[in-house]
């Protein structure tokens, strides 16, 4: 029986000691050498916290240390939340202000920053990684380490953006990272001699692909530099030199590597053979592209919030698509229920209706972190099954079933618009515009002051012209009011458009 993630890296390390780990610009580990480094992090860390099961905050820069202290966190029997150095200070003040973290684990640079009235204003046990990674500790008691963790103690809490402006600290177990990652491995086909290409910050969900399904396998994650997702060619070409097999990214970096024609300087066809994505929609017009320059690659779209561990849905691209189609988000993955409930907690199955995307499963985290009253709101009890507990997680995520039954995503909940007496999915409205030849990317928002639909475009296009080419797609009501040009739509922090802060400037009074 497996009861923790650690079990995968010493078996791995036991398997592979010498091959390549985690890889940043500036340091590489070997498993053997991440056990090594994680274990004496465990054993300072046992020395300041006596009491297991408490959160561990991590406040450095995106980097294959970062990830060894994950690990010497989850060795010591507590749990880790990142703080990474990007973060805005105001972020990271609530978080911080919810997390109550027992310690923070810091680099030397770093460290003059925390402490009591500092820009991280924190009064507990602060660790600097440097002066703990030089402890020896013996294969007992490294035993002894992973055989007291049960596999529903938690092995991290990442904090998402909540809609009151105060981050929530989803909470995962270490048996959702199992569950998760067993299924990933198998439906992938992933073994040591892969590599993924790293795209996802630590502190964002889709990271967990990459970290825990290399320690399982014993293949490489190479953490690519941040500034080459704003230099196509590049970054191409640092796939290609590292023989990376795998990627696992937000629509958004896919989108700049197609529509920059970056495919035509560079070709990583004999290498890569996985492109996996998830976190947005991924507009088939783009996607086409990716296909046609490297047509023998698997393409997955993945799907799911934080609260489910990372994904809950896939859809391995089987067929030709259109480019003003829906990409589907496909079928639940092994071991997991999706519900698709009406507004009156009714399973929808037929296709064309729309539903809630609600979550049943071992994926589900236990709730938010030391939030109650939010956790009660979403971790609800399942309305189709009422003769004992059983928890589901409602998405707040419209979607519908397809006539081959896969699933559609629609759009938020809160992107649902009502517009001149029609129900209206600001999503498909993406979609549309998406697959028009000159857009690259594009966002709807709905501005309710002025009762108008207002189109964000990277691309110089008239409303006019707008409009004249999306009457063949779209009914009239759904043209936007308003369409608004701008140089870059902006990105947040993991990538993904950045909604909140257009509306924030073209929108809100």
């Amino acid at each position: 029986m497996q009861n923790c993630v650690l079990q995968w890296l010493e078996e791995t390390a036991r398997r592979f000691p010498e091959r390549t780990a985690y890889v940043d610009e500036n340091k590489q580990y070997t498993w053997r050498e991440l056990r090594k480094t994680a274990l004496s992090i465990a054993s300072h860390i046992d020395k300041e916290l006596p009491d297991r099961k408490q959160p561990v905050a991590v406040y450095m820069e995106k980097s294959a240390d970062m990830l060894a202290a994950y690990t010497g966190i989850a060795y010591s029997g507590n749990f880790y939340s990142p703080l990474a150095a990007d973060m805005p200070a105001a972020r990271i003040e609530k978080i911080i202000q919810t997390l109550q973290p027992a310690m923070i684990i810091t680099t030397g640079v770093l460290r003059p920053n925390v402490g009591p009235g500092k820009a991280i204003d924190f009064s507990g046990s602060v660790l600097c990684f440097e002066d703990i990674i030089d402890k020896a500790v013996d294969d007992d008691k490294a035993r002894a380490y992973a055989d007291r963790i049960l596999d529903t103690d938690l092995l991290y809490v990442l904090f998402t953006s909540g809609s009151t402006g105060v981050p929530k600290g989803v909470a995962i177990t270490h048996r959702s990272v199992i569950d998760y990652i067993d299924w990933v491995t198998e439906e992938f086909a992933i073994t040591e001699n892969d590599s993924f290409g790293n795209q996802a910050p630590f502190y964002f969900d889709n990271s967990i692909l990459d970290i825990y399904s290399a320690m399982k396998t014993g293949a490489a994650v190479y953490i690519i530099p941040s500034e080459l997702f704003s230099q196509p060619v590049r970054l191409l070409q640092y796939l290609l030199d590292n023989k990376i097999t795998t990627i696992f990214w937000v629509p958004s970096a896919m989108i700049m590597v197609s529509a920059l024609k970056a495919f035509r300087n560079v070709d990583v066809s004999a290498t890569l053979k996985r492109v996996l994505f998830c976190g947005e929609v991924m507009p088939n017009k783009q996607l086409n592209i990716w296909r046609k320059y490297l047509p023998n690659m698997r393409y997955s779209n993945l799907y799911g919030p934080t609260e489910i561990t990372d994904a809950c849905t896939f859809y391995t691209v089987d067929r030709e698509f259109d480019d003003d189609e829906p990409l589907p988000i496909g079928k639940p993955m092994r071991n997991t229920e999706i519900l698709v409930l009406d507004e009156h907690d009714r399973l929808v199955t037929e296709p064309e209706q729309v539903g809630e995307l609600c979550v049943r499963g071992t994926c589900l985290a236990v709730g938010y972190y030391n939030n109650p009253e939010k956790t009660a709101a979403a971790f609800v009890q399942n309305p189709l099954q009422t003769a004992y507990e059983e928890k589901i997680y409602r998405t707040g995520d419209l979607v519908k079933y397809n006539d081959r039954h896969e699933i559609i995503y629609l759009s938020r909940k809160d992107f649902q618009i009502k517009h001149l007496g029609h129900r209206i999915e600001l999503g498909e409205i993406e979609t549309a515009v998406s697959s028009l030849e000159e857009i690259s990317m594009c966002c709807c928002l709905y501005d309710d002051k002025h009762s108008r639909i207002v189109l964000f475009l990277e691309t110089e296009m008239t409303k006019d012209h707008v409009n004249e080419r999306l009457r063949t797609l779209v009914p009239d009501y759904m043209l936007p009011g308003k369409v608004v040009c701008v140089d870059k739509l902006p990105l947040n922090a993991n990538g993904k458009i950045d909604r909140v802060a257009l509306k924030q400037k073209y929108i809100s009074s």
